[in-house]
């Protein structure tokens, strides 16, 4: 069990007055410390409902996030990350923009071993559009490479 030092960093987590940020608000993130640093495991988030504005005509998008990471110190609370995709439901930005920009501050909040964003976002036009972006430290610039491939065959 954690303790409460482990823990105090942790605010929004069962805390029921929480504000929905209604714009975008990387600074919502929270972490909180790996028990098993010494472990390469794999953590995935999926969030189905995800919604974002095209940066053009201000119409809804809506996609699936999926983001997948190897901790190293620090993890991200899930409410957390919660309200920050949610904070993207008035972000005009264009598909791959939202994608690119969910990684990189995950990455600034946690410096995983490994951390890849996958988009999959429903047709407009009667097109989809997947984008995907990863990153990688030293020793997993490998499975950066392989993943990257994957993508490209969609076996994700």
């Amino acid at each position: 069990m954690r303790t409460d030092e482990e823990i105090k960093g942790v605010t929004l987590l069962g805390n029921t007055g929480v504000k929905y940020p209604d714009q975008y608000c990387p600074e919502i993130l929270e972490t909180f410390k790996n028990k098993h640093p010494e472990n390469e495991y794999l953590v995935t988030f999926t969030c189905p409902e995800f919604t974002s504005l095209c940066p053009k005509t201000g119409q809804p998008d809506f996609a699936k996030i999926i983001i997948n990471y190897i901790p190293r110190e620090d993890m991200v609370e899930s409410k957390s990350l919660k309200l920050y995709l949610f904070s993207f439901r008035n972000h005009g930005d264009f598909h791959e923009d939202c994608v690119n920009i969910i990684m990189k501050d995950l990455v600034r909040l946690m410096n995983p071993r490994y951390l890849e964003v996958i988009g999959l976002f429903t047709p407009r036009g009667g097109i989809s559009i997947y984008p995907f972006a990863n990153y990688a430290d030293g020793d997993h610039t490998q499975l950066k490479q392989q993943r990257m491939l994957a993508a490209f065959r969609n076996d994700f």
